[in-house]
């Protein structure tokens, strides 16, 4: 009797560890996680420009589920989904997904890529704009000069849109002119910079475009320094040209992943404003996650809505 009751426990053991996990099959794939998880939103705050545009795509605007769990930043959304294999939210292009360990969805059967943003066909993108502060409203007049050496290659090389494009940004470059040419207009480059400080401020989702190109840039500029104080869209007219341009957190250049808002932010008074390159607002979820590889409007607009509230009603 000893030896069956060991022999019988033995099998219920095998068999208990050798039965498969349940999978759910829903459009996309098999399921991870299961149909019947919920769905994780994140968001950013509603100053956000990648919200806005993301929100603007999605046609939900003011219509956000409560049940949203509001990030800091890009970088901040992107490590967030990565660490919740129930979460979906929203990055730029030129986030590094793999790194962050989350999967870019299509959208509406196209996928992000500079390619599709450039021809129109991927429906969710939106400019990198930027402001400076008024024409004399700097520390010194050389340090005005160098802002607007800056400003022409970032927007008008074609060295300056190749490192752009490099770090994630959508550029067309057939309009680019050699930094050659253009630095003749420009004599402050040819002086000793390295005593003159550069601040950005603004938009989260410029970051990555935006350090590549200040680093490119000091070299060719004397070797100026820069600081970057990217927290926010919202911040970005504030610091520069705003209730906020001569507080401690004052900055040059102010950056916004939208354009800025007629009224609200008036641009006139500004040195310089513009768009350096477009960018891409992409869906993402969990790279574990295969229920899902493309989502259309509607259901985007159900998720972050909270209509859709679990991975299995994706259809």
């Amino acid at each position: 009797m000893k030896k069956l009751f060991v022999f019988v426990l033995t099998a219920l053991l095998v068999a208990g560890c050798s039965t498969a996990p349940k999978t759910d099959p829903v459009e996309g794939g098999t399921a991870t996680p299961s149909a019947a998880a919920a769905i994780n939103v994140y968001t950013r705050d509603a100053t956000s420009g990648t919200r806005e545009a993301f929100e603007k795509a999605g046609d939900f605007a003011e219509q956000l589920t409560s049940s949203a769990i509001e990030v800091s930043s890009n970088g901040d959304m992107a490590t967030k989904v990565g660490a919740d294999e129930n979460g979906i939210g929203y990055v730029s292009l030129s986030t590094d997904f793999a790194a962050n360990g989350v999967k870019p969805l299509n959208f509406e059967g196209v996928a992000p890529s500079e390619a599709t943003v450039l021809d129109g066909t991927y429906g969710m993108q939106r400019p990198f704009a930027f402001t400076t502060r008024a024409a004399g409203d700097y520390e010194s007049a050389e340090k005005e000069q160098l802002i607007a050496a800056f400003l022409d290659f970032l927007q008008n090389s074609t060295e300056g849109m190749l490192v752009v494009e490099k770090a994630g940004g959508v550029v067309d470059k057939s309009q680019g002119k050699a930094w050659a040419e253009l630095a003749a207009n420009h004599p402050i480059v040819n002086e000793d910079n390295s005593a003159i400080t550069i601040a950005t401020c603004g938009s989260t989702s410029v970051e990555k475009t935006l350090k590549a190109a200040l680093e490119a840039f000091q070299p060719l500029a004397g070797n100026f320094q820069f600081t970057m104080n990217q927290t926010g869209s919202g911040d970005g007219y504030k610091r520069v040209l705003g209730s906020e341009k001569d507080g401690a957190n004052r900055a040059d250049i102010g950056f916004a992943s939208r354009a800025f808002k007629s009224g609200e932010e008036d641009t006139l008074a500004a040195m310089a404003s513009g768009q350096y390159c477009i960018d891409a607002v992409v869906t993402i979820v969990n790279e574990a996650n295969t229920a899902v590889a493309n989502l259309t409007q509607a259901q985007v607009h159900d998720i972050f809505t909270g209509t859709v509230t679990s991975w299995g009603r994706i259809q």
